[in-house]
């Protein structure tokens, strides 16, 4: 399968593809809820953002656009490319995420098996809506963005160890405040990378070869 990209030439593509990054993050955050449902630990990001939670008596969703926005701060000080869809997913995944708590559909595994099978599920979830997110070619996310910016800026260290080393900052944050570490936030931290890079070859779709418009861009096609 092929996945095509519409090219962000005119008022009505950017809105087809805001539409599109904004379905594929709500999904996305349904991925996500997967991996904290499962209840043996968090991914990184998402440990910090519920040990800001607990910290602070707020809801994830609040906690995770806390921290989004925190982020977004930082890659705009850094003059990093900042497009429409950055700011759907800072507003999107998290109040997702507290939706499907709230719906409380699905029960908490009693097995460690079943939990495992939660989180490789919510991975999965996350590695093809990412794909379809990124389709819309209206910018990357406030943390994707924030890791770019650091290896730019750090060119003798390889961008994997910059992951590396935000990854565990932020789990580390995270377990001072409460977040929950365990078997989960290693899972989420080692096999995200591989199902998201199978998602994609399953859908024939090259992330590389994506132009993010940044939000310049946008204005300018749409007050033309």
């Amino acid at each position: 399968m092929q996945s095509r990209i519409r090219p962000n030439d005119s008022g009505r593509n950017i809105f087809l593809n805001a539409l599109l990054a904004f379905i594929s993050l709500f999904f996305n955050g349904f991925g996500v809820f997967l991996t904290i449902h499962a209840s043996i630990g968090a991914g990184p990001w998402d440990v910090f953002s519920l040990g800001l939670s607990k910290t602070l008596s707020i809801l994830y969703g609040t906690a995770s656009i806390a921290s989004s926005a925190a982020i977004l701060a930082i890659d705009i000080a850094m003059r990093e490319p900042i497009g429409i869809a950055m700011f759907i997913d800072a507003l999107t995944v998290g109040k997702s995420v507290d939706l499907f708590n709230y719906l409380g559909f699905i029960p908490v595994p009693e097995t460690l098996a079943g939990s495992i099978v939660m989180i490789l599920a919510g991975l999965t979830v996350m590695g093809y809506t990412q794909c379809f997110y990124m389709r819309a070619s209206l910018g990357c996310g406030p943390r994707d963005t924030l890791l770019v910016g650091l290896s730019k800026r750090i060119r003798r260290v390889p961008i994997g160890a910059v992951s590396i080393a935000l990854l565990s900052l932020a789990t580390f944050v995270g377990w001072l405040l409460g977040g929950p570490v365990g078997i989960g936030t290693i899972l989420c931290a080692f096999c995200s990378g591989p199902i998201m890079q199978l998602a994609f070859r399953t859908l024939n779709f090259d992330a590389t070869g994506v132009h993010h418009q940044s939000l310049r861009e946008s204005a300018k096609v749409l007050i033309s």
